[in-house]
């Protein structure tokens, strides 16, 4: 494997691989560590709790060419000493601990990255411990039945003459790759780098489909904003994790594909496969950028549903307090006039009363009187209402 990072990172991965670790001491670990010339007793792998294994395929190949399909590990291990420059290349899907524990002893893997492997919660990195080059990547497709973006997690421990990739989720779909590499023998000659540049650029372009979706779900959210959706808001804050978190899965490429790309001239990396992945990091540099756009056009759509929003609040507490305003002139209205009518009720009913002794019931102008007081009191409680426009 001539895919690495810096020196510096080299001596680092050395001192970790020398530190205790107990997350593995339940994995099905084999008696001896077998060279990779040293013929091999075979061992069965721990049946998983479906009764099978998780291995998905399993080839060796000599100069890019499928020689044969064991059907464990351990024969794997038998092919690649039956012959010169032989690659071994296993994929697994969600492999139970003893699948891994069993790798882990007849490809010498570090225990580190096995434990990295298990856990499957990692942020995409590139690390490399000794002669093995362990990877993870973090991959993303689109669903448009749900309109939301699913990640997933890929493992990649990759050595002279082996490849192993361990998938968390169904993308990317990895048979493609192994297609794509077994129709092209010359490249797939190249050996574990070029597993890496082709499970990396499937990666890649995965990623393509959900730019274009969330492209999508961008414009429709800008169209719900203007219209007033109430449920934008929501569908703005999801989208803008969503988009996080894609950030998350790509932006660490561009790290990744440095180091590579650091490494080339020190370890001899073929000239096709340094083509190949530049084109690579040329993709991954177009997703950041469209991802990074996403961010910010969703935090100005935030910013300007807010300000809408603030704007329909201010015009209906402006609404109601118009329909306060005309409310309070239809009661004073109201008002007025039941001032006014109650005047004259007031003078009827003392002049109503049935009393004798009342000296206004025998003089002859106690009727025109009265009248005209009940008149006088309405017109004048009539002018001063309509001086202060109460009506």
């Amino acid at each position: 494997m001539s895919l690495v990072v810096p020196a510096l990172r080299e001596s680092v991965m050395t001192e970790r691989r020398l530190a205790p670790l107990t997350a593995l001491t339940t994995l099905a670990r084999r008696p001896v560590r077998v060279d990779a010339r040293t013929p091999v007793t075979r061992v069965s792998q721990p049946p998983s709790p479906a009764g099978r294994s998780r291995v998905v395929d399993n080839a060796v190949y000599s100069e890019g060419r499928r020689v044969a399909t064991p059907e464990t590990a351990a024969e794997s291990r038998e092919e690649l000493a039956a012959g010169e420059d032989r690659l071994a290349w296993l994929g697994l899907y969600r492999p139970e601990p003893g699948e891994l524990g069993e790798l882990a002893e007849l490809y010498d893997l570090p225990e580190l990255a096995v434990e990295d492997a298990i856990k499957a919660h990692q942020r995409p990195k590139l690390e490399r411990y000794g002669n093995t080059l362990f990877v993870v990547l973090k991959a993303a497709r689109y669903l448009d039945a749900v309109e939301e973006v699913e990640f997933g997690e890929l493992h990649l421990f990759l050595g002279a003459d082996f490849a192993i990739t361990v998938r968390h989720s169904e993308s990317p779909d990895l048979s493609r790759v192994r297609r794509r590499l077994e129709s092209e023998p010359a490249l797939l000659a190249k050996g574990s780098e070029a597993v890496l540049y082709a499970t990396l650029d499937a990666v890649v372009d995965g990623y393509r489909p959900v730019v274009d979706g969330l492209a999508t779900d961008i414009d429709e959210i800008e169209t719900e904003v203007f219209r007033g959706d109430p449920g934008v808001s929501r569908r703005i804050y999801e989208l803008s994790q969503e988009v996080l978190e894609f950030q998350r899965a790509s932006v660490p490429l561009t790290g990744i594909l440095a180091a590579i790309t650091a490494g080339f001239d020190k370890y001899g990396v073929d000239e096709e496969l340094r083509s190949y992945l530049r084109d690579v990091a040329d993709h991954v540099t177009q997703v950041n950028e469209r991802a990074e756009a996403f961010r910010l056009q969703l935090r100005d759509i935030l910013t300007v549903n807010a300000t809408l929003v603030a704007q329909r609040q201010n015009e209906e507490i402006r609404e109601l307090t118009e329909a306060s305003i005309a409310q309070g002139e239809e009661v004073k209205k109201i008002s007025a006039w039941a001032a006014i009518l109650f005047a004259p009720t007031l003078v009827g009913t003392v002049y109503g009363m049935n009393f004798d002794e009342m000296p206004e019931l025998g003089w002859q102008f106690g009727y025109p009187l009265a009248l005209l007081l009940m008149l006088g009191v309405s017109l004048t409680l009539y002018l001063v209402f309509k001086r202060r426009d109460w009506i």
